[in-house]
């Protein structure tokens, strides 16, 4: 493990990382910039994105603790540093509760730190009026407006999304919550918000119509993660301890990084930006891994995917809109909205003149997470038995272009797979179609980090699936209790293969025949 520096893992204060002499970013100055755009914002970013530093770096900004930001960015731009009442509240230690009644409890305690401060008024006996007291008993004992940064405000909401009835109830002890949050505007300084779903997403903010949403703002999109020049300045040291570790070149390690970690946009002029928390991670492990889901795949992903029924294969070149990326729980037709806000799928391209975004997977850390998440959600399959012994023949015989090696492989692999305990009723509804060995194929192929799509378009109709390997494209198409042949002839008179022709590559016709009964490879038929 690297002891030469202190890396911030699990750390979200501010105060603590600077006193201790922790690795930081300097952000100070964008951070500033933002204290100074808007009297009410709202930013949404994923999860481990520093959304808690940032709240925190405010927090210590309005108290005026001036000494923590010496030799920082912000020096120059600041030259009051006027100490406001600050109220800044956590609400992620809210979630999971199973009531509305439990909700309204629980941010009532949160706030009692705060009437410990201020006082309270035997009156207030919901968490709106609570937060009211407070905020004008803050701004008349100090003479000063107030500050109040909500850190993780859809925390208390996500795990119940699916559950309509818990939902709504849920929702209107928020919506109370935050009522005072603008009928007290003249006792506010300064109120931001932050969390992972657009605002419109969980429709908490009926009453609070004057927040001004940067999350696609291209002005901020570097104010959380990392970006290539500060990783390659702030953090060369970084990559180079690293790279010793590996026994490899900082270009070469630079590389590796990039492909793991990079790829994040959060705006139409957004440049690459790093996953913070999987980099620092990689540093201070001395190893590079899928940290991002080392607590797994949030369950209220899953259970909204369940929910719309999403074609979970669908994850590249997708098309779409802003509004479309910001569209309320109650408007929503797809899962799009919720896998951008969550991570899982980030901007990568933006067509100004038709206002069309296109989103894909960000980086090799997400694909395969994503896949090792939902394999048993919805195939049946552990990740680890996809990976362990079976992943390493495969891949081998597939950089050698031996797709007979390969397919072997595939098929003594789906013949001996452990099923899941209770999947084994789900596989007599689905074992006969043929979307269930595609998204079987799907999820192998991007647990081995291999590009992958299902149902490609074409001008003849659509091929099951296209594989891009490095050497060679293959094209299959997927028989059940039919014969390999008649899917090879499929892929030649719907000319499924075609538009590869030009790439460069081989471009290498599969056809495969599955067995229903024993839901494994039959037979295929390779052809050229």
């Amino acid at each position: 493990m690297n002891t030469k520096r202190k890396y911030p893992i699990g750390l979200q204060t501010f105060s603590e990382i600077i006193k201790n002499g922790y690795v930081y970013v300097d952000k100070t100055d964008l951070m500033w910039q933002l204290a100074h755009y808007a009297k009410y914002i709202f930013l949404s970013r994923p999860r481990r994105f520093g959304k808690s530093l940032l709240s925190s770096t405010l927090n210590s900004y309005f108290s005026g603790e001036r000494e923590l930001f010496e030799g920082l960015k912000i020096m120059p731009l600041e030259q009051e540093w006027i100490q406001y009442p600050v109220i800044h509240l956590d609400l992620s230690t809210a979630k999971g509760q199973e009531t509305a009644a439990d909700l309204r409890a629980r941010l009532m305690h949160i706030l009692k730190d705060y009437t410990k401060l201020y006082g309270n008024d035997e009156g207030e006996v919901t968490p709106g009026a609570m937060l009211e007291g407070i905020i004008k008993r803050a701004s008349e004992q100090t003479g000063k407006q107030v500050v109040v940064i909500i850190d993780e405000y859809d925390a208390p909401l996500l795990e119940v999304l699916h559950e309509e009835s818990t939902l709504d109830a849920m929702r209107r002890v928020m919506q109370e919550f935050y009522q005072p949050l603008k009928a007290n505007e003249r006792f506010l300084r300064f109120c931001f918000i932050t969390g992972i779903t657009r605002l419109s997403q969980i429709n908490i903010f009926s009453t609070l119509n004057n927040l001004t949403n940067v999350s696609l703002l291209p002005k901020f999109s570097t104010l959380c993660g990392i970006t290539e020049d500060e990783l390659y300045t702030t953090l060369q040291t970084d990559i180079e301890l690293l790279a010793d570790e590996y026994g490899c070149t900082t270009e070469e390690m630079r590389t590796k990084l990039k492909t793991r970690y990079d790829g994040y946009h959060f705006s139409s002029k957004s440049p690459d930006i790093y996953n913070p928390y999987s980099l620092f991670s990689a540093f201070v492990n001395q190893k590079i891994s899928n940290y991002w889901f080392e607590t797994g795949t949030p369950t209220f992903l899953i259970q909204m995917m369940r929910k719309f029924k999403y074609d979970i294969t669908v994850m590249d070149d997708i098309e779409t809109t802003d509004y479309a990326i910001n569209r309320p729980t109650e408007a929503m037709t797809t899962m799009v909205p919720l896998l951008y806000q969550s991570g899982y799928l980030t901007i990568k391209d933006y067509d100004q003149e038709s206002d069309i975004y296109t989103l894909s997977i960000p980086n090799i850390e997400v694909r395969i997470g994503y896949a090792d998440g939902l394999l048993p959600t919805f195939v049946g399959l552990e990740g680890e038995d996809v990976q362990a012994g079976f992943a390493l023949k495969f891949w081998r015989a597939l950089k050698k272009n031996d797709i007979n090696q390969a397919m072997h492989e595939m098929q003594a692999y789906l013949a001996s797979i452990p099923y899941v305990e209770g999947f084994k009723e789900k596989l007599k509804d689905v074992s006969n179609r043929e979307g269930f060995y595609e998204y079987t194929m799907y999820l192998i192929f991007s647990m081995l980090n291999v590009y992958a799509r299902t149902q490609v378009k074409c001008s003849g109709g659509r091929a099951d699936m296209v594989v891009w390997m490095p050497d060679a494209i293959y094209v299959f198409e997927l028989k059940v209790n039919d014969t390999a042949e008649n899917a090879l002839k499929q892929i030649d008179s719907k000319g499924y293969a075609i538009p590869y022709k030009t790439d460069g590559r081989p471009v290498v016709k599969v056809g495969v025949s599955m067995n229903g009964e024993n839901r494994t490879v039959e037979e295929w038929v390779v052809g050229n």
